[in-house]
């Protein structure tokens, strides 16, 4: 939090994953943001979080009242919708590879799948790579990944759309997300999801997709290979995917925003942060 003697104070909760599991992190993210989490959301006039979920955690794990509490869900890319399924397209993941982001799971689940099924589509990991990766990094180097998964590193915004477009399956197992970007992406463009019944994923995925226990391999592995292979669950995913992106923009997010810091200034006023 900036320091402020007469300013309106606003902090942004994305997910509190680091609060539960600080064994996951790392650097000054283990070493401070525990602590002056609590005191920083005790002080805040508004807090900002991305979704219900989230807004849930920040009043069970910080006792934060309801009224400090600004819900701002994010918006749809304006990427249009692509016009033709990729013949020879891939299973895609995005995201850090961190313990989080459960890549171990998918990287089994997909192993099977490959077992199962000579036509399965290759895999490839998008994002930067945290010491927590380093045994996933390997077993790429080994069948039955070698030559069927590959890891691309970071993949900046105006690379990002063109990713999707040649992606047959968006594979999002999270333990945890505040929002889940990734797969509002997806939904934009077209891209059936399968993701995570943990965080916020339900209720932005919705009947959208599928969605499964992160810690089952096994039913990550079935229901990769039902949005791969069952042609009416394709269709019907990514029509209703559509319609659920288009209730997220980014002029929706603003005017939120817009509202949040105006009450920020209007609990500076009337009343000072407290503890409820």
């Amino acid at each position: 939090m900036l320091p402020s003697t007469n300013a309106a104070s606003v902090i942004t909760i994305h997910d509190l994953y680091f609060f539960l599991h600080p064994e996951h992190t790392q650097s000054e993210i283990r070493r401070d943001y525990s602590t002056l989490i609590r005191s920083h959301a005790e002080r805040a006039n508004t807090i900002l979080v991305p979704s219900e979920y989230t807004a849930q955690e920040v009043k069970r794990l910080l006792n934060v009242p309801t009224a400090r509490i600004s819900i701002c869900p994010h918006g749809a890319p304006s990427w249009p919708a692509r016009k033709n399924w990729p013949n020879e397209g891939h299973i895609l993941f995005l995201g850090t590879l961190e313990p989080r982001k459960n890549v171990g799971t998918l990287l089994k689940s997909y192993s099977s799948l490959l077992k199962q099924r000579r036509d399965t589509p290759s895999l490839v990991l998008g994002g930067n790579a945290t010491p927590a990766a380093t045994s996933w990094l390997k077993s790429l180097k080994h069948r039955p990944l070698l030559n069927h998964a590959k890891h691309i590193g970071y993949v900046p915004e105006h690379e990002r759309h063109a990713l999707y477009k040649n992606a047959k399956l968006l594979v999002l197992p999270s333990f945890d997300e505040g929002f889940g970007l990734p797969v509002l992406e997806a939904m934009t463009v077209g891209v059936p999801v399968v993701a995570a019944n943990r965080g916020a994923l339900p209720s932005l995925l919705g009947d959208a997709g599928l969605l499964v226990d992160p810690s089952d391999d096994t039913e990550l592995a079935e229901a990769m290979e039902r949005m791969l292979f069952d042609k009416d669950l394709i269709q019907k995913s990514v029509s209703l995917g559509h319609e659920r992106a288009r209730q997220y923009t980014w002029s929706a997010a603003a005017k939120a925003s817009l509202r949040a810091y105006t009450q920020a200034i209007d609990n500076k006023k009337h009343h000072q942060p407290t503890s409820p």
